[in-house]
């Protein structure tokens, strides 16, 4: 008798699932608005690279999650090239409570494509002609918990 009771709570249970279904580009930009007058100049860029995630639901518990990466060159006053990525991927995502599948969505997925996302810049720079662009890892844990605190803090003001 404890084996059915044992057998039959295993399977009460739900069981929590994550997979990485797909990785793909969902967009994909370069312009180099000066060149081939750019390349005549002295190589001293300032580098600006703004960051955005979003996600969507998707048929059953599947999400697609779009990491967005623009990268802003300049040197000098002059912009020397502007690349952009889209990288997405879809995700299986089962039996998790509201919280971990809200992290799992906001930091681990991206944490999983932004290795895709910055060889795919750089690939690009680099076929552009400009010197390779490697971009420092981004800790996403943090980035997620910054936005649920500013998320608070603007419940908390209208509240």
């Amino acid at each position: 008798m404890s084996e059915h009771n044992n057998t039959v709570a295993a399977q009460e249970e739900p069981t929590s699932q994550f997979s990485l279904q797909r990785i793909y580009v969902k967009d994909l930009s370069f312009e180099a608005p000066k060149s081939p007058e750019i390349f005549r100049e002295e190589w001293n860029p300032s580098i600006e690279l703004d960051l955005n995630t979003r996600q969507r639901g998707l048929e059953g518990d599947f999400h697609e999650v779009v990491l967005t990466l623009t990268v802003t060159v300049k040197t000098g006053e002059e912009v020397a090239f502007i690349a952009e990525v889209q990288q997405a991927g879809i995700f299986l995502i089962q039996g998790l409570d509201a919280a971990s599948k809200g992290h799992a969505l906001g930091a681990f997925c991206p944490n999983i494509l932004f290795p895709y996302a910055r060889e795919t810049l750089d690939s690009l720079v680099v076929r552009g002609s400009f010197p390779a662009l490697m971009l420092a890892p981004v800790n996403f844990d943090a980035l997620y918990a910054q936005e649920l605190q500013r998320m608070q803090a603007g419940a908390d003001v209208q509240a």
